[in-house]
Protein backbone atom coordinates (compact mmCIF):
# COMPACT_ATOMS: atom_id res chain seq x y z
CA UNK A 1 0.00 0.00 0.00
CA UNK A 2 1.31 3.42 -0.96
CA UNK A 3 1.08 6.16 1.65
CA UNK A 4 0.38 9.83 1.04
CA UNK A 5 1.14 12.82 3.19
CA UNK A 6 -1.54 14.67 5.12
CA UNK A 7 -1.03 17.67 2.82
CA UNK A 8 -1.68 15.42 -0.20
CA UNK A 9 -4.85 14.10 1.46
CA UNK A 10 -6.11 17.66 2.06
CA UNK A 11 -6.01 18.24 -1.72
CA UNK A 12 -8.67 15.54 -2.26
CA UNK A 13 -12.10 17.15 -2.61
CA UNK A 14 -14.91 14.72 -1.80
CA UNK A 15 -18.49 15.99 -1.90
CA UNK A 16 -22.01 14.65 -1.37
CA UNK A 17 -24.04 14.51 -4.56
CA UNK A 18 -27.46 13.23 -5.61
CA UNK A 19 -27.93 11.13 -8.73
CA UNK A 20 -30.64 12.90 -10.75
CA UNK A 21 -30.35 11.03 -14.04
CA UNK A 22 -29.07 7.61 -15.12
CA UNK A 23 -28.43 6.89 -18.81
CA UNK A 24 -27.16 3.74 -20.49
CA UNK A 25 -23.82 4.49 -22.11
CA UNK A 26 -24.35 4.09 -25.87
CA UNK A 27 -20.88 2.62 -26.45
CA UNK A 28 -20.38 0.35 -23.42
CA UNK A 29 -22.42 -2.44 -21.85
CA UNK A 30 -21.02 -2.02 -18.32
CA UNK A 31 -21.17 1.79 -18.07
CA UNK A 32 -23.78 4.28 -16.99
CA UNK A 33 -23.71 8.01 -17.60
CA UNK A 34 -24.81 9.67 -14.35
CA UNK A 35 -25.94 13.25 -13.88
CA UNK A 36 -25.14 14.24 -10.30
CA UNK A 37 -26.36 17.34 -8.43
CA UNK A 38 -23.61 18.69 -6.20
CA UNK A 39 -25.71 21.51 -4.77
CA UNK A 40 -25.95 24.11 -7.48
CA UNK A 41 -23.75 22.32 -9.98
CA UNK A 42 -24.65 19.31 -12.11
CA UNK A 43 -21.78 17.03 -13.13
CA UNK A 44 -21.60 14.14 -15.56
CA UNK A 45 -19.91 10.97 -14.30
CA UNK A 46 -19.21 7.82 -16.29
CA UNK A 47 -19.30 4.84 -13.95
CA UNK A 48 -18.72 1.12 -14.52
CA UNK A 49 -21.41 -0.02 -12.10
CA UNK A 50 -24.08 -1.34 -14.46
CA UNK A 51 -23.49 -5.02 -13.55
CA UNK A 52 -24.26 -4.24 -9.89
CA UNK A 53 -27.02 -1.60 -10.01
CA UNK A 54 -30.28 -1.09 -11.87
CA UNK A 55 -31.15 2.46 -12.91
CA UNK A 56 -34.01 2.58 -10.39
CA UNK A 57 -31.63 1.75 -7.53
CA UNK A 58 -29.36 4.66 -8.43
CA UNK A 59 -31.84 7.43 -9.12
CA UNK A 60 -32.08 9.74 -6.09
CA UNK A 61 -29.19 8.06 -4.25
CA UNK A 62 -26.87 10.37 -2.29
CA UNK A 63 -23.29 9.42 -3.14
CA UNK A 64 -19.73 10.50 -2.48
CA UNK A 65 -17.98 12.12 -5.46
CA UNK A 66 -14.32 12.97 -5.99
CA UNK A 67 -14.84 16.36 -7.64
CA UNK A 68 -11.28 17.59 -8.23
CA UNK A 69 -10.21 14.65 -10.36
CA UNK A 70 -8.97 15.53 -13.82
CA UNK A 71 -11.78 15.20 -16.38
CA UNK A 72 -11.45 12.14 -18.59
CA UNK A 73 -13.00 11.11 -21.90
CA UNK A 74 -14.50 7.63 -21.47
CA UNK A 75 -15.88 6.06 -24.63
CA UNK A 76 -16.80 9.44 -26.08
CA UNK A 77 -18.28 10.98 -22.91
CA UNK A 78 -16.40 13.36 -20.60
CA UNK A 79 -16.49 12.21 -16.98
CA UNK A 80 -16.23 15.16 -14.57
CA UNK A 81 -15.38 13.27 -11.39
CA UNK A 82 -15.61 9.83 -9.84
CA UNK A 83 -18.07 8.22 -7.48
CA UNK A 84 -16.62 6.19 -4.63
CA UNK A 85 -17.47 2.54 -4.19
CA UNK A 86 -16.18 -0.47 -2.27
CA UNK A 87 -15.23 -3.55 -4.32
CA UNK A 88 -14.42 -6.88 -2.68
CA UNK A 89 -14.04 -8.78 -5.94
CA UNK A 90 -17.60 -10.14 -5.88
CA UNK A 91 -19.71 -7.12 -4.97
CA UNK A 92 -19.52 -3.40 -5.67
CA UNK A 93 -21.22 -1.07 -3.19
CA UNK A 94 -21.49 2.69 -3.70
CA UNK A 95 -20.49 4.84 -0.72
CA UNK A 96 -23.40 6.89 0.60
CA UNK A 97 -24.24 9.02 3.64
CA UNK A 98 -26.41 7.66 6.46
CA UNK A 99 -28.05 10.98 7.43
CA UNK A 100 -29.43 13.79 5.27
CA UNK A 101 -26.85 16.48 4.51
CA UNK A 102 -26.85 19.36 2.04
CA UNK A 103 -25.81 18.52 -1.49
CA UNK A 104 -22.24 19.61 -2.05
CA UNK A 105 -21.28 19.07 1.60
CA UNK A 106 -17.59 18.32 1.93
CA UNK A 107 -16.50 14.88 3.12
CA UNK A 108 -13.63 15.04 5.63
Amino acid sequence: MTTITFDEFKRIDLRVGKIVEVIDHPKADRLYILRVDLGGEIRTLVAGIKPWYRKEELLGKHIIVLVNLEHKMIRGVVSEGMLLAADDGDTVSILTVDKPVKLGARVH
